[in-house]
């Protein structure tokens, strides 16, 4: 393969909730880890083109190509035209639901619509993040690759096809007539190579299709941004976990925020932070399976948590051990490292969490009734927080500096306190309840006092300092302060005005001290947060332009990034980004309550 010059963004998503798939716009699937989320890649071009291994499945000749998902489903279809005449189709999913029958398969389906179109087959798995180069074996009915240490994949195509196989590499051409669909099927846990009619393709993405379109059936909005809304939620339903209800923050790793390279993470993990603002994301739109499942997931890692700070992410079985290496050999996506895999951030101690997980938990049980283990977990770390929000943390951001008094620390801190009193209150504990809330009045009072900067008419980051924290926006939808405050409204301006880019949608997470070398993008979900303030404070009609300025910046088939460039407008960090969708979907049922409200008004 060539260096491509593609975008993070010219890709779509499939996925299964074990795992998940980047197929790039040109027909190849450049990214995949199995059997799970956070396991080693079999397919990493995204990261390094040469040795990262893939699979392609594109016209021989030049085409052009488009993108979009079947109506209300995970299902890809790329559509190419070729230049010198003829029309395929590709058509891409991992089975979800009753067919996927315990197996992890990617299904690729290329059928032809006009013309006779020769299409070529490139598939070059690459064991281990690319570690271990596989040895291929052809069968009568596809290619087997294993390796000296016992991982095995597979891929299934028409009998008698004649792959080639070199250097790690099967290569076969195909030509579906007009109407034929000609189907391949890659295993990653089975060492047998079967006959295609035992994968059943068109009666499994029928039930795959059919699922999707069940679940998607559930969502609740009718607001002006449906397809939007839509297309996030079926996003973030693909970094769902199913064994464990584990949420990932997003399906990759090391893709940079910057140009310049050192801003790269791997947000394979799940983040309580991150999943509880998916949560919340899915709960305003009916689905509530999801929540459930996660408060189970949450219950069994929080189990050895009462006598120390609450660990803020984890693998998705629930391992702590996130031990943050590099990859030296891949060079990273357009040659901008490091790689990483594993996050040392998951040692720090981040005060905010806690307050993002009490306030899932208690929009969760505003409607049902608080079993006794979830209330025991919830107890501890409500008191927890009461005991330790004197103390500094690295809060939302994780910079890799000395610990400081984050202001948006300290609110969180008080919404832990806050929502812990009222789940008490209902639940008949009147003593925690009484102590929690006379807690909360005291990290108020303290935030009043300490993170007001009166001088520059804004709350700050951190106590004692002039730098601004885009996070702070979110102060009256978290009912600290009502909307109608005026410090609500300076600090907003105050956020717009130091925080801007040149493209008004677009900001800046903030601009202080964070101990990485180099720039960085317009942090996404920040743009979401201010344009909820705004149509809170009463800017309504200038809020919801910047939403659709911003809603353009998603890709061709909806999805978006953890950040933008504001330059060039590139889509920039992890693929997609769980609390940039979870934002998106927040801001567009924001708007369409407000909307509704302003009507009654009239």
């Amino acid at each position: 393969m060539t260096e491509p010059e593609r975008n993070i963004s010219a890709h779509g998503l499939i996925g299964d909730l074990h795992t998940a798939a980047l197929v790039a716009a040109d027909g190849t699937v450049d990214w995949c880890c199995v059997p799970r989320f956070d396991s080693p890649s079999l397919f990493a071009a995204l990261l390094d083109n040469e040795r990262g291994g893939h699979w392609r499945i594109a016209p021989v000749g030049a085409a052009t190509s488009e993108q979009h998902y079947l109506p209300a489903t995970n299902v890809l279809r790329t559509e190419f035209n070729v230049i010198e005449g003829g029309v395929v189709h590709l058509t891409d999913f991992m089975p979800a639901g009753p067919s996927r029958k315990g197996r992890g398969r990617i299904y690729r389906g290329v059928r032809g619509v006009r013309g006779r179109v020769p299409i070529a087959v490139e598939w070059a798995p690459r064991f281990d993040y690319a570690r271990r180069m596989p040895t291929l074996h052809t069968r009568t009915h596809g290619v087997l690759a294993t390796d000296r240490v016992g991982d095995v994949a597979a891929v299934a195509g028409p009998a008698g096809l004649a792959w080639t196989v070199a250097d790690g590499t099967a290569r076969a051409t195909v030509t579906p007539a007009e109407g034929e669909t000609v189907w391949f099927v890659m295993t990653f846990d089975e060492d047998e190579v079967h006959p295609l009619a035992e994968y059943d393709p068109d009666a499994v993405l029928e039930a795959t299709t059919h699922w999707w379109d069940a679940w998607t059936a559930q969502l609740k909005y009718t607001g002006p941004y449906r397809r939007e809304v839509e297309r996030s939620a079926l996003a973030l339903k693909l970094c769902c976990y199913e064994p464990s209800g584990a949420i990932i923050a997003a399906p990759t790793t090391s893709l940079p925020e910057s140009a310049t390279g050192g801003r790269n993470w791997d947000y394979r993990y799940t983040w309580l932070r991150d999943s509880a603002f998916v949560l919340d994301a899915l709960d305003v739109l009916g689905f509530e399976a999801e929540t459930d499942a996660f408060l189970h997931f949450l219950k069994r890692v929080c189990r050895h948590e009462a006598d120390a700070p609450l660990q803020i992410m984890f693998a998705v079985d629930g391992k702590r051990d996130l031990t943050e290496h590099l990859l030296d050999h891949l060079r990273g996506w357009r040659g901008i490292g490091p790689v990483r895999i594993g996050n040392g951030a998951a040692r720090q101690f981040q005060l905010d969490v806690y307050g993002e997980v009490l306030e899932t938990a208690s929009d969760w049980l505003r409607n049902r009734p608080l079993a006794e283990g979830l209330w025991k977990v919830l107890r501890d770390l409500v008191n927890w927080a009461a005991i330790h929000w004197h103390e500094p943390d690295l809060s939302i951001w994780e910079p890799r500096v000395a610990p400081k008094h984050h202001v948006f620390s300290k609110m969180m801190a008080w919404v832990a306190l806050d929502r812990g009193a009222r789940i008490a209150s209902g639940a008949g504990h009147a003593e925690e309840a009484e102590f929690w809330r006379h807690e909360a009045e005291e990290v108020h009072a303290e935030v009043l006092a300490r993170g007001w900067d009166p001088r520059r008419n804004a709350f700050v980051q951190c106590y004692g300092e002039p730098q601004l924290d885009a996070a702070l926006l979110i102060m009256p939808q978290l009912r600290f302060l009502p909307p109608s405050d005026p410090r609500v409204r300076s600090t907003l301006e105050a956020v717009r005005r130091e925080l801007a880019t040149q493209c008004e949608e677009l900001i800046y997470r903030y601009r202080s001290e964070d101990g990485f070398a180099g720039d960085e993008g317009a942090f996404v979900i920040c743009s979401f947060w201010m344009i909820q303030t705004m149509a809170l404070v009463g800017d309504f009609d200038e809020a919801e332009r910047l939403f659709r300025n911003l809603l353009r910046r998603t890709n061709s088939v909806g999805l978006i990034a953890e950040e933008i460039d504001p330059a060039t407008g590139e889509q920039l960090g992890n693929f997609p980004q769980g609390l940039s969708h979870a934002a998106l979907i927040n801001t567009a049922h924001l708007l369409e309550r407000l909307r509704e409200a302003r009507r009654v008004l009239d």
